[in-house]
């Protein structure tokens, strides 16, 4: 079933709570205890407390009032000339409202969000069949390298503007720690 209303809107402060249970269901293991550690809501939240952390980039998609989805980018870098870019994720979509378009509806308007802020560049792991309709490519093909040559096609980039640089992604720095 579709979402009665699905309203994209800035994370708030008050949210933080439901966007970590958010995304502990979303990505929860099968079979894991509910109490288990998952990383991408972990990661999430020390996002938020990164210097990377860019608030109007923080995302949360919102049903009958009901946070049900939620997306971040947040600051990045093409190294060794330190150009400023975006590493998005985590995405989540409480499972109850997965297949309904609630992930897609929030990438696109991260996506505009990050245009309209002038952006330059969007880079991701994800699965490329997935990302591939938002217009992300294998980043190699765009010049622009992943933090682990071993993520191969699943690490994309999108350029927001011509592309003009190449290199290295960092992340921020919480990913450093996963």
């Amino acid at each position: 079933r579709r979402p009665r209303r699905v309203i994209v809107r800035r994370e708030r402060p008050a949210d933080s709570a439901a966007v970590h249970t958010l995304h502990a269901a979303a990505f929860r293991l099968p079979g894991a205890r509910p109490d288990a550690d998952v990383v991408e809501a972990r990661l999430t939240d020390e996002l938020r407390e990164d210097a990377g952390f860019l608030p109007h980039l923080s995302l949360v998609a919102t049903d009958g009032g009901a946070v049900v989805g939620h997306v971040i980018a947040t600051r990045g870098w093409l190294e060794p000339l330190g150009v400023p870019a975006l590493g998005l994720g985590p995405l989540g979509v409480l499972p109850a409202a997965q297949g309904r378009g609630v992930g897609t509806v929030l990438v696109h308007a991260l996506l505009a969000v990050a245009e309209a802020a002038d952006e330059r560049l969007v880079a991701l792991l994800g699965e490329p069949g997935y990302y591939r309709r938002f217009g992300f490519v294998a980043a190699a093909t765009v010049g622009v390298a992943a933090p682990d040559p071993a993520w191969g096609q699943y690490f994309q980039a999108r350029w927001l503007v011509d592309r003009r640089a190449e290199g290295t992604f960092r992340y921020a720095e919480p990913f450093a720690r996963l």
